[in-house]
């Protein structure tokens, strides 16, 4: 596979996996604690909406980064940082608390093994226009 090529499967990637923080924060500060069919005090839906805001940002963070994803190493490992500490945060409430939902189950899947694989991912691409540059 050519460097172009698999820097266009990592844009698509990113493209995509974007689509997840984007949509479901912004229902979450849209809705609310309603998109979880759960109701809670005020000031837990005000702690839900800005979280959702904070997720919303990290998808457009990502979005920006995709028309020079091949230069941006430093920028996407930070944006995984916060994502995948909040993985292992969910992980751990799903062994001491109690199993979450299938939706919760697939955020833990995708904050510990899609995020940290798209981080591994744009590095190696990193690497292979690296590379072509000096050649």
């Amino acid at each position: 596979m050519t460097p172009a090529l698999e820097r266009r499967l990592l844009q698509a990637a990113i493209a995509i996996g974007g689509c997840v923080p984007v949509f479901t924060g912004g229902a979450g500060m849209i809705f609310g604690m309603d998109i979880l069919a759960g109701q809670g005090d005020v000031s837990i839906d005000s702690h839900f909406r800005y979280l959702s805001g904070l997720l919303f940002g990290i998808g457009i963070a990502f979005w920006y980064a995709i028309p020079t994803i091949e230069t941006r190493t430093q920028y996407v490992r930070l944006l995984c940082l916060p994502i995948v500490i909040g993985g292992f945060a969910r992980l751990g409430a799903a062994l001491f608390v109690g199993v979450p939902k299938n939706g919760m189950i697939l955020a833990i899947v995708m904050e510990l093994v899609v995020t940290p694989a798209l981080c591994l991912w744009q590095s190696r691409v990193a690497k292979l226009y690296a590379e072509k540059k000096h050649v």
